[in-house]
């Protein structure tokens, strides 16, 4: 909401000052489809040349991501903190083995299909099962596994911040791609440098209009889509940090609801239960059977 609200003010404030101080948009809108032919088809072509398909289909999903938000919401949370308080409450009284029927097949578990929304979620899903996993090869080290865990985490996290880190290469590289375009246009006003004062001001007005095209579109558009789709990508990592934290903790040989809290201490702020939310949402689990 706020995205789409802020590309109203860019366009309504920019282009309303310059018509406000007198500016002819008959100018820019003659030079504009041109233009943007040439940033637009340069940005596009280095994009491609720059970027693995992976990383290109990922973008599509990083520009949802902009406008929708963190996926994760703090219902989610508070479900994922119930999923992992069964799982070490299981542990805890029946020992890991019991827990290798549902991490061998987490879709028909009745533990994990008792929250769908995190189960669709197959890294969170893999990352619970493979450290539980190693838990029933006897890796009880809590130090081997929070390290063993950390690695994951900085591989997906790598992987889920190149999408914003390409927008963020083309945002660089647009201002750069609008003095092309702008010097083409300068090339074109050269050649015509017989004709009359006022068709070579149209034509070099024109060309300036690459060089604003190219600023505007960099810092006021791309940029700031790739900064949000960073931020995203950082809220959402801190989903699986809980999974860590709480594993960990387990290790450490707490109890489950001791495990459980110190993972609800590492949920974002807005999103952060109470105590007495997560407890109301634990006492509301049916007994495992």
């Amino acid at each position: 909401m706020f995205q789409i609200i802020g590309l109203v003010l860019l366009f309504g404030l920019v282009f309303g000052s310059y018509i406000m101080s007198g500016g002819n948009m008959g100018v820019i809108l003659h030079a504009a489809p041109h233009e943007m032919m040439a940033i637009g088809g340069a940005g596009v072509a280095s994009f491609l040349v720059a970027n693995s398909m992976t990383t290109i289909k990922a973008c599509g999903g990083g520009f949802g991501k902009v406008f929708g938000g963190p996926k994760w919401k703090a219902g989610d949370y508070r479900d994922l903190l119930s999923l992992l308080f069964l799982l070490t409450k299981t542990m805890k009284s029946k020992g890991v083995i019991a827990l290798e029927s549902h991490i061998e097949n987490p879709g028909e578990s009745s533990i994990f299909t008792r929250f769908p929304k995190i189960g669709k979620d197959h890294f969170a899903i893999d990352f619970i099962c493979d450290t539980l996993r190693m838990m029933t090869m006897n890796l009880e080290d809590p130090h081997q596994v929070e390290d063993a865990m950390e690695k994951q985490l900085e591989k997906h996290h790598h992987e889920a911040l190149a999408p914003s880190h390409a927008i963020q290469n083309l945002a660089d590289a647009l201002p750069a791609l609008g003095i092309v375009a702008a010097v083409l246009g300068v090339i074109k006003t050269m050649g015509a440098i017989t004709e009359p004062p006022e068709v070579l001001g149209e034509m070099i007005g024109g060309a300036l209009v690459g060089t604003f095209l190219g600023v505007f579109l960099a810092y006021g558009i791309v940029a700031p889509m790739a900064t949000r789709m960073k931020e995203v990508v950082e809220e959402e990592g801190a989903f699986y940090r809980i999974i860590q934290a709480v594993l960990v903790a387990h290790l450490h040989g707490n109890a489950a609801q001791i495990s459980v809290e110190i993972g609800r201490g590492n949920v974002p702020s807005p999103a952060q239960p109470s105590f007495l939310e997560l407890e109301e949402a634990l006492s509301a689990i049916p007994a495992e059977t």
